[in-house]
């Protein structure tokens, strides 16, 4: 069963329809410039304060209430935490000998760069995924005629989401594909 929004949702009108489709073409060629192996932490969350606004409008609440919110946990973040957590550990055990915790730290810190980043945060792959979803919903509510567009309206904004879901489909097939052998 799907539960309602813990908010009033906003009515979802012709013009800012019209403005998500434009903004899904333009987010989806801005992604494009990433890397999309890495956590891009400013576009993580400018993607969740975004969902939230999606989120709250009253025709995309069923079809987004799914959509989890982007992690914002980068590899830097981890390896200072764990240089963080190995000082604290390194005083209290310096003092007794144990050159064993000075090499499994340096051990958990190598181990973590092998930990591939989707693993423990969103990366711009995985947003460009998550945006992908977003433009075809938005697809799917401008094709059920329930936006009442009119004729050269309707065509400009499924135009904008089928460039947004060309170009999303195209990053996510190329970053897939392996390297070209040198």
């Amino acid at each position: 069963m799907l539960r309602q929004p813990p908010f009033a949702p906003r009515v979802l009108d012709r013009k800012a329809f019209y403005l998500l489709a434009l903004e899904c073409r333009a987010y989806a060629a801005e992604l494009a410039h990433q890397d999309p192996h890495r956590v891009n932490l400013a576009h993580c969350y400018r993607f969740n304060s975004w969902l939230a606004q999606l989120k709250g409008y009253d025709r995309l609440w069923p079809a987004l209430a799914n959509l989890r919110p982007a992690r914002p946990v980068a590899r830097w973040q981890l390896v200072a935490l764990l240089a963080v957590g190995w000082l604290l550990l390194a005083g209290q055990f310096y003092t007794q000998g144990r050159s064993w915790l000075f090499a499994s730290s340096v051990l958990a810190i190598a181990a973590l760069f092998w930990i591939p980043e989707d693993f423990y945060g969103t990366t711009v792959e995985l947003l460009e995924g998550k945006l992908l979803y977003v433009v075809d919903s938005l697809l799917a509510l401008l094709d059920s005629g329930q936006m009442e567009f009119t004729e050269a309206a309707f065509f400009q904004a499924r135009q904008n989401l089928l460039d947004a879901h060309a170009e999303l489909r195209q990053q996510i097939d190329l970053a897939h594909r392996p390297f070209p052998p040198s």
